[in-house]
């Protein structure tokens, strides 16, 4: 089987390199964003991606616009929204994108989100 395809999008450099690096860890192939337009961009130009991994607050377009849109669009690509970001509508947010999203709050150990990563990439 060919590695995963993963697409993160995080608007802080270091957050970005430490989730992509973690996830390429697991033998993931990663593309990297750092807004919500890139994040769509992506999808549109090299997708489809095994699953996302986003942050809510980014310039221009947050993740979860950016991941509402792809739904609309009909892609049904897993999701791992994440934030540091308290507000309870956060967590309804992520629930309206389906059974596939996951809400993981910062900080989150690596190894956390590396198996979170793994169960929404396993075959259902």
């Amino acid at each position: 089987m060919s590695s995963p395809r993963i697409l993160v999008a995080d608007d802080d450099p270091t957050i970005l390199e430490a989730v992509s690096d973690a996830l390429e860890d697991i033998g993931a192939s990663v593309v990297r964003a750092s807004t919500g337009a890139e994040l769509i961009e992506h999808l549109g130009a090299h997708g489809p991606f095994d699953l996302v991994v986003t942050d809510v607050s980014m310039p221009w377009m947050s993740g979860l616009q950016a991941m509402h849109s792809v739904r609309t669009a009909g892609l049904p690509t897993p999701v791992i929204v994440i934030t540091a970001l308290e507000a309870e509508r956060v967590a309804d947010q992520v629930r309206t994108l389906g059974r596939n999203a996951v809400l993981m709050r910062k900080p989150f150990a690596l190894a956390e989100l590396q198996e979170t990563a793994r169960s929404l990439l396993r075959p259902a």
